[in-house]
């Protein structure tokens, strides 16, 4: 056989019409969290380019990413530095495993750096393909830990409802959706779940202050239920994403951290949403006060332009893990992958480069808190909650009782139906409406977004009235 064959790729790729897309779409892929028999009659939103904070579908459609794909692309899209560094690794190293006592130089150059931006007491990392499986690490590293010390008897790993850490076994286990839960036998056992910090929802009746306090006892209350000497973690994302942007009050994660250090368990951060500058700091706990062991991280590390998670070890875990662990008989073949590496590290010298941290904990975050505060005027919205480069707002029938509107009515779609039919994408938790955006994000850009924003609570609010739910 012929050595080093290369086959060209064709000049022009194939065009096809929008209609033709979804069809193949419908013949051949199934989405993730999808109804496919709805999907299939209604047909899929082609996305054929991007760029800046912006994407394009097939009809020519000009949308406000106003979630950054999937709460990842920091940097915005386009960026060239990014697909530069993709495309020179190719062409040197395209793959190599990290098996067999084996690196790759874009691998050791990421953990250096990512030791670099992280918190104090980070110096080592273990490289994953995506935040669901970074969680699976979680467990498999924790539990690890407590054998090596001797006490294999504490296993037990607690989360929260309503929290998201990923949809593999271990990571939609650890995550607290029901839905979720009802399918496939669910959670694990091991893991147990405590109530979120929603103010809103849970504690109206006392101050956000209080509030944070109460909600932050819940974990000791299940600690002394499940026994101390049996728990091993607790994990919980700074600010919940998929659950709806859910702040928590500030004195929230400070009493979350005293009570973890009494008790002895390690803390776990899931970074996946919250890290890389998306609330003002390189780390969402560094945001809300809190010291963990471990981070869990993913997306914003490439800013979404190619898959990488991993988690960060905390010098008390890793300690044990290096001096006294022998294997850890875990990982994955794509574990530091080095295109995958060399993008990050392009992607977090950008970041530095940009100034972005800096940018959004001083500019359009404390811009975008004030534009959504001013959306409390709304006859529809309830509360709003807000983050860094992170926003969310609850639409209600009665915003001075706090009614909400019955579940069957799917307000919150109906409003991001008005959001795609109007160039925004913004995002239906229930009837909480969320947004992500890119943080290269001008304040002019959240001035676009601002007015789009209203101009669908509007249309909301006219087909409320118009169909009686008022």
């Amino acid at each position: 056989m012929q050595d080093n064959i290369v086959i060209q790729a064709p000049a022009v790729a194939t065009q096809r019409s929008t209609r033709e897309w979804q069809q193949a779409d419908s013949k051949h892929f199934l989405h993730p969290f999808t109804d496919f028999g709805s999907l299939n009659k209604k047909g899929s939103r082609i996305i054929t380019k991007a760029e800046g904070i912006y994407i394009w579908d097939s009809e020519g459609h000009k949308i406000l990413d106003a979630m950054s794909g999937l709460w990842c692309v920091n940097v915005g899209y386009g960026q060239q530095s990014l697909i530069d560094a993709a495309t020179r690794q190719m062409k040197e190293l395209p793959f190599y495993n990290a098996f067999f006592q084996t690196a790759t130089p874009p691998s050791i150059e990421l953990a250096e750096l990512l030791a670099q931006v992280s918190p104090p007491g980070f110096e080592h990392v273990f490289f994953t393909g995506s935040g669901s499986e970074g969680n699976d690490t979680i467990v498999r590293m924790v539990r690890r830990y407590w054998d090596i010390l001797g006490q294999p008897e504490r296993h037990v790993i607690i989360s929260r409802k309503n929290g998201y850490h990923g949809s593999t076994m271990a990571g939609a286990s650890l995550g607290g959706m029901s839905y979720m839960h009802a399918q496939g036998g669910l959670p694990i056992p091991g893991i147990v779940h405590i109530d979120q910090p929603y103010w809103y929802e849970n504690g109206r009746d006392m101050s956000r202050a209080d509030f944070g306090k109460v909600a932050a006892g819940w974990l000791e209350a299940k600690i002394l239920e499940v026994g101390p000497e049996k728990v091993a973690a607790f994990i919980g994302e700074p600010v919940q994403g998929a659950g709806g942007v859910i702040v928590p009050p500030e004195t929230y994660w400070p009493e979350i951290q005293r009570i973890c250090d009494q008790y002895g368990i390690l803390l776990v951060s899931d970074e996946v949403i919250c890290g890389f500058g998306r609330t003002g700091h390189w780390f969402g706990s560094q945001t809300m006060g809190s010291k963990p062991d471990l981070m869990t991280f993913a997306k914003g590390v490439t800013s979404g332009y190619i898959p990488l998670g991993g988690v960060m070890v905390g010098d008390r875990v890793a300690k044990v893990l290096i001096e006294q662990g022998g294997d850890f008989n875990h990982g994955f073949t794509y574990s530091g992958h080095p295109v995958a590496a060399a993008v990050a590290v392009a992607n977090i010298k950008l970041i530095q480069q940009l100034r972005l941290v800096e940018h959004v904990r001083d500019n359009v975050g404390p811009y975008l808190a004030e534009q959504f505060e001013s959306l409390r005027d709304h006859p529809l919205v309830g509360d709003v909650d807000h983050c860094g480069m992170m926003a969310g707002l609850l639409l209600v029938k009665d915003k001075a009782k706090g009614t909400p509107f019955p579940s069957e009515l799917e307000v919150g779609m109906v409003c991001r139906g008005h959001c795609f039919g109007n160039g925004l994408i913004m995002r239906a938790v229930g009837d909480r409406m969320i947004i992500a955006p890119p943080l290269v994000m001008s304040r002019a850009q959240i001035d676009e977004l601002m007015a789009l924003v209203r101009k669908c609570l509007d249309l909301t609010l006219a087909d409320a009235n118009r169909q009686g739910w008022l």
